[in-house]
């Protein structure tokens, strides 16, 4: 029986994106997209089979929103990554939830797929190729998402900070002194620092 044409998958991403920002990750279910639809639950296995279609659905959602165009060509290639990293991380800092989805379902996303031929394309006219342009890649990848991650999840002006800065000096001497220097160190300055150190190793 072909599925009605009532309900679009934007449609359904919304609602699942809606339950997920809403309720966190652990509260996507098909009965919660159904009751946020206003649906029963058998009537929204008419449209998805399961919740890993929905979660496919979410991503394709929220990476689809990225900007992918090239920066201006005139900027350097670094300032160029730095544009590309930041739209990435803004785009999907917008519902922190959603990125442990990204990491497993990246690969059906036109939008990272799409924003990933980008930065390649920079990486190697920049001179980045071979086996060192898959290790920037993923660098690149893993630092936006963790960012994002530990923004929500431990934020240097959180309780964690305060509570290493207490350490005892004498068994934590380094690990005491940075705390209370990260405690000045804002979520922007964290991330383009660190975006900064990984272009600088890779020469860009």
């Amino acid at each position: 029986m072909p599925r009605p044409r009532s309900l679009s998958p934007d449609r359904l991403a919304s609602a699942a994106l809606a339950v997920i920002d809403r309720d966190g990750l652990a509260g996507l279910s098909m009965r919660a997209v159904a009751q946020e639809l206003g649906m029963s639950t058998m009537g929204l296995y008419r449209y998805v089979h399961d919740r890993d279609e929905l979660e496919r659905l979410v991503v394709e959602r929220v990476l689809s929103a990225v900007d992918t165009e090239s920066p201006d060509p005139a900027a350097s290639s670094r300032e160029r990554i730095r544009v590309m990293a930041r739209r990435l991380r803004d785009t999907v800092g917008a519902h922190p939830e959603v990125v442990p989805l990204t990491v497993t379902h990246r690969h059906h996303a036109l939008g990272v797929l799409r924003w990933s031929e980008t930065v390649l394309a920079v990486l190697t006219e920049a001179g980045v190729e071979g086996e060192r342009r898959v290790v920037a890649l993923r660098g690149l990848l893993s630092l936006v998402i963790g960012a994002i991650q530990l923004e929500q999840l431990g934020p240097l002006s959180g309780p964690g900070t305060t509570a290493i800065a207490k350490l005892p000096p004498d068994e934590f001497p380094y690990m005491a002194e940075t705390a209370r220097d990260a405690r000045n160190v804002g979520a922007d300055q964290e991330f383009l620092g660190g975006l900064d150190l990984l272009l600088d190793g890779l020469g860009i």
